[in-house]
């Protein structure tokens, strides 16, 4: 619930009574003191240690801020080679090379003298590491239902007229799944394009609202995110993979080797263990870097939602997206009745309409909430408040309810699937 505070809980600066959402420590809702505190309680532990946690944040809340000031009131044009995406792109070509290093050496060295000799176990060892840390470049998850263009020819039609609009390419494959949730990536070695659609939320979203989705994904195949290239995409777990590969096993069990085995022991797991931890503080530092860009990419893709959807529809997508518990609160409520995807739009519409007073708090909050250094997207009140700033816009792409009907209709089967699981969920 929404409280205000008088007396003690006056803010500071402006004199305005403080606000407080869903127990969160309060801040001033007009001048916004306080919104950028370290809340200890509300956070997911990212390093479990509460002073690093309360650093990081910080951190996180000062480049956030930076980047939402640096970018606010100008059209963003797509994303450059900035400092962030040199950084990554630098570090994934030294990693790729490296693996590749590792292999050539591991066969030279198990060809390279007399069989047998202690350098083959090595080179094998090197060509075994090469192998776990070789690039992988996705596939379509099992769980997506692709859809032919004679399955869905509408939705294919939509998804090219944003993709026109937008000046994205054309997705190679349209799927759809059970998630409150949507995506577009790149999988395979050819780097096949995927736009994933939630069905949830895109039976729960209006016609505008859906363009707008529409436009944000297909704008992550031209925005420029660090990310999605052939080679960070795999390089940016490969420091992570390594770190995996070398913690050591701390099961010892088997104590009947003796002292001078226990030393070994201990010994090989101090190394490996000092090694792993060396291995995921640079993959952390990595994987930081590429999330600034990636956020200012994120920025990019609204702006192209408001651009093809118009800004209503792009900042209402924003406020869905804001609790996305209760969209999956009204699907479920109109699945277990046996209602499909028209009654979760007048559910979620009905829900967006009684929040209407906390919706401007609850944008305030994401801002405190969603801040961190590996953050994939910027909070969304920060993207919601750039979009009203940034001039109003008119659609490019309108939606009828006709259309959203035919929409519908050539996806009630999945619907029905998707419907089916949702109102068994917990």
């Amino acid at each position: 619930m929404i409280s205000t505070q008088a007396g003690p809980g006056t803010c500071p600066e402006c004199g305005t009574a403080t606000v407080s959402l869903r127990g969160a420590p309060p801040w001033c809702a007009r001048c916004e003191w306080n919104l950028d505190g370290y809340d200890r309680a509300g956070r997911a532990a990212e390093f479990g240690w509460s002073p690093v946690d309360r650093w990081t944040f910080r951190l996180a809340v000062r480049s956030t801020r930076q980047q939402y000031a640096a970018l606010a009131g100008r059209s963003l044009e797509r994303a450059g080679w900035g400092p962030a995406a040199v950084v990554t792109v630098g570090v994934a070509l030294l990693l790729l090379i490296g693996v590749l290093a590792l292999a050539v050496a591991g066969v030279w060295l198990v060809f390279a003298y007399p069989f047998p000799n202690l350098a083959v176990p090595l080179g094998l060892a090197m060509v075994g590491l090469a192998v776990a840390l070789r690039p992988r470049f996705g596939r379509i998850p099992p769980d997506v239902d692709v859809l032919t263009a004679d399955e869905a020819p509408e939705l294919h039609a939509l998804v090219a007229e944003v993709a026109a609009a937008t000046g994205a390419p054309v997705p190679h494959v349209i799927g759809v799944d059970g998630d409150i949730n949507a995506y577009a990536t790149s999988v395979g070695l050819r780097r096949r394009r995927l736009l994933c659609l939630g069905l949830p939320l895109w039976g729960a979203l209006d016609g505008q609202a859906r363009v707008a989705l529409l436009g944000h994904e297909l704008g992550h195949f031209v925005n420029g995110d660090v990310r999605r290239g052939p080679l960070t995409q795999t390089a940016l777990t490969t420091l992570g993979t390594a770190a995996d590969l070398f913690r050591p096993d701390h099961d010892t069990r088997d104590a009947g080797g003796g002292i001078f085995v226990l030393v070994g022991e201990m010994l090989g797991r101090l190394l490996s263990g000092t090694l792993s931890r060396l291995l995921f503080a640079g993959h952390l530092v990595l994987v930081a870097t590429a999330l600034r860009n990636s956020q200012r990419a994120e920025y990019l893709a609204d702006e192209l939602a408001a651009r093809v959807a118009g800004t209503a529809a792009a900042t209402r997508l924003l406020d869905v997206l804001l609790n996305p518990e209760s969209v999956a609160l009204v699907v479920r409520k109109a699945a277990r009745g046996g209602h499909g995807p028209a009654t979760w739009r007048a559910g979620t519409a009905a829900a967006l309409a009684g929040a209407t007073d906390r919706l401007p708090l609850l944008r305030q909050l994401s801002v405190r909430e969603d801040t961190s250094l590996f953050a994939t997207h910027p909070p969304a009140g920060l993207r919601h408040r750039r979009l009203t700033a940034g001039g109003w816009r008119d659609p490019a792409v309108a939606l009828t309810d006709a259309r959203v009907e035919r929409l519908d209709a050539e996806l009630r089967r999945h619907y029905e699937r998707v419907g089916r699981a949702v109102s068994w969920a917990a």
